[in-house]
Formats: structure tokens, C-alpha cells, sequence
């Protein structure tokens, strides 16, 4: 099969390969959208089951969007991919890509996995039992593009909930947000919204933020230092881990999930709340100076707009038209000020101290 002759409907029909689906489905409820995916494989769908159980409902037949996951061996479609470009500081190859007249393939270059992205199926096929977080993943994609389709814009950011207001916090690449967020997650009256990807949009006279089903993903740093956290790895691994030299720690990538409600208790979710206050961590290893939090105008600051805040929608994006983001597509500034412009932006400076800026946000910026 060469690029020139594949098409949406022979691509799903090679992806799937022949594999009847199973009876039964899993139904998710996200905010005002519902998805269902469907699936070859019972355990798969078990599997996954447990992963959404805080978003799981009952089947049904009217549903916005459905997701296919094919359980086999790694796809070889014969077609060549191009590679996905890169962000700025991001090295090697992660994702390709191949356009078709009305879809998108996606290929995972690390674990082979190939997406179907399109108006009408969309796809994951390969050995999804293994990856199952890249299934996860386009689950998750298909509702970041239904919220994008509604005026959301994607934000690089986590989202807390206190006292029924949302902080937002993003910070440049390894700069420990997930680590500050779960320092949080340990006052009983905060609640989880979104780890990674946060939207927002004006709404109600303010600004909404609304999360994704993605759970934290931590790494091994993270979680040595994380009492709640102990039990996600062996205690032998914790000794391996807190052996290593500080910096190896710090940049290791060895990603663990966390079922929040398992760690944290039950309703410790909240999926949607009006955005009161966004931090971006601006701070560094190296610095020997206090942790400092101080309001700045993103008119000004639009290196800590576009550095940290704003997010490529990916190469799953589809446009309500039917066609797809670009990686040489320019990501549009206006709208973010404006959708910020009475929320309160704050810098965390100097060192590294998640005690102290806990602190802060539980004092100062949440509430």
C-alpha cells in the first residue's frame, strides 16, 4: 500500500485488520460531551475502566464522539510518515504523521502505536494492553479538540480547586508544577481538576477552567519525597532512587500514574470551576534566594505567556472544517490576555521551596 492510494476508509479497515469488536463498550460522562470507546479486547476496556472510574457511566446510544482501540501486534501499513516537529527545547523523534485527503495517521515513533484521526472513525491500533497511556492519550485528545471547538484554549497548566475557585499553575519545562500541585493535594479541602492541560475560556461574566481525565503523571523524583506517594514503588526502588546524585533525580523521566481518588480518598475531583488566580514558576535549582510571588500583567509578559502558559494543540487537532493543525502553524496570543484580563497572574521567583510557596498558594492565591 503506498501514500497515494490509502484513503480514511481503507486506512480504518487495515488498522482494524479484520477484529470484531466485543459486546459491551466503555461510556464516558465529560462535562457536557459524552464518549464511548469500543474495543477488540474485554481487558482492555476493564483496564481503562479503572483508569476513568471517576468519569465512567453507564452505556448508551446517543453519544458526541467514539473511540476505537484495536488490541494486535504493531501496524505496518507499507506508507512513509513525516516527522512531527518538535518543541522548542523537546529533542528526538516522538510523533509522525501522514495526511490523507479526509484523515490524519499518527505514528508513536517509540512504541509503534498508529492513530486513525478523523470526522469519522478514530483509531488506536497496536499493542494498546502495553500502551495503554497513549490510548488514554487520544481519548483525551478527542475531548481537547470537542473543547477546543467551543472556544476552550488549551493551557500548559495544572488546575487546583479551593474553596470553589481555580489556581492555575504552569511553569517552564521541568519546573516541578506536578510536584507543587501534589504538595497541595495534601490539604483535605483541595481538590484535583487537571494535571498538564487546563482550559479556559470567559464565561459568566468571568473566566471557566475546566480539566481533562488525565491523572497525574509523576516521576520518580517526585515521588521519593511524597509520603502519600510511597506506594506507587517498591521500597527497594525508593533506597535505588534516593541513591542517586540530586540533578539525575531531578531529570529522571520514569512516569508513574496516580489514581487520585486511591491516594487521595473519593471526591477529590472536581472537573469545571471559575478560574480565580494562575501562577507561573519561574524559579530556579540554583538559586539560593527565598521563594518570591509577585503579580505581573501578561501584556507585559509575554515571555511567560507564550514560554509557559500556551500549548500546541498536537498533530490531532482537527479544525471544525475538517482540516488539521500544522507544526509550522503559528499559535494565535490575542485570546489568551483577553480571557485572563481580571484573572490575577502571579511569578513564583528565586529557589526552589515547595513548602514555603505551598504555603503561599493556600494563603495568598487560592480562595
Amino acid at each position: 500500500m503506498n501514500n497515494d492510494n490509502l484513503t480514511m476508509e481503507s486506512a480504518a479497515a487495515a488498522l482494524q485488520d479484520g477484529a470484531g469488536l466485543v459486546d459491551g463498550s466503555l461510556n464516558l460522562t465529560l462535562g457536557e460531551c459524552s464518549l464511548r470507546l469500543r474495543s477488540n479486547s474485554a481487558e482492555l476496556l476493564a483496564k481503562l475502566a479503572v483508569y476513568f472510574t471517576h468519569v465512567a457511566t453507564g452505556p448508551s446510544d446517543n453519544v458526541d464522539l467514539e473511540v476505537i482501540a484495536i488490541e494486535r501486534d504493531i501496524p505496518d501499513l507499507g506508507v512513509a510518515f513525516t516527522d512531527w516537529k518538535r518543541e522548542p527545547g523537546k529533542t528526538g523523534r516522538k510523533d509522525a504523521y501522514l495526511d490523507l485527503p479526509d484523515a490524519r495517521l499518527v505514528l508513536k515513533v517509540r512504541t509503534g502505536m498508529v492513530f486513525l484521526q478523523s470526522s469519522g472513525p478514530c483509531i488506536a491500533a497496536g499493542p494498546c494492553l502495553q500502551y495503554d497511556n497513549q490510548v488514554i492519550n487520544f481519548i483525551n485528545a478527542q475531548y481537547m479538540n470537542w473543547l477546543q471547538h467551543r472556544d476552550w484554549l488549551i493551557c500548559h497548566a495544572s488546575g487546583l480547586v479551593y474553596k470553589g475557585g481555580c489556581l492555575g499553575i504552569a511553569g517552564f519545562s521541568g519546573g516541578g508544577k506536578s510536584t507543587l500541585m501534589l504538595h497541595l493535594m495534601d490539604h483535605d479541602e483541595v481538590s484535583y481538576l487537571t494535571n498538564d492541560r487546563l482550559f479556559i475560556r470567559s464565561q459568566n461574566g468571568g473566566t471557566g477552567a475546566v480539566g481533562i481525565p488525565k491523572l497525574p503523571r509523576v516521576n520518580p523524583g517526585t515521588i521519593v519525597h511524597n509520603s502519600r506517594l510511597h506506594s506507587l514503588i517498591s521500597s527497594e526502588q525508593r533506597e535505588s532512587f534516593l541513591a542517586l546524585p540530586q540533578d539525575e533525580l531531578w531529570h529522571l523521566e520514569d512516569k508513574y500514574d496516580v489514581l487520585v481518588e486511591q491516594v487521595y480518598g473519593p471526591d477529590r475531583i472536581t472537573p469545571e470551576a471559575p478560574l480565580s488566580a494562575f501562577l507561573i514558576l519561574n524559579w530556579r535549582r540554583d538559586s539560593n534566594e527565598a521563594t518570591t510571588v509577585e503579580r505581573v500583567d501578561l501584556e507585559q509578559r509575554r515571555d511567560l505567556l507564550t514560554g509557559a502558559i500556551m500549548k500546541s494543540p498536537g498533530p490531532f487537532y482537527q479544525y471544525p472544517d475538517g482540516s488539521f493543525f500544522s507544526d509550522t502553524t503559528e499559535l494565535d496570543q490575542a485570546p489568551y490576555p483577553k480571557v485572563l484580563k481580571d484573572v490575577p497572574v502571579y511569578e513564583a521567583r528565586g529557589g526552589i521551596d515547595f513548602e514555603a510557596l505551598t504555603d503561599i498558594c493556600l494563603q495568598q492565591l487560592m480562595g
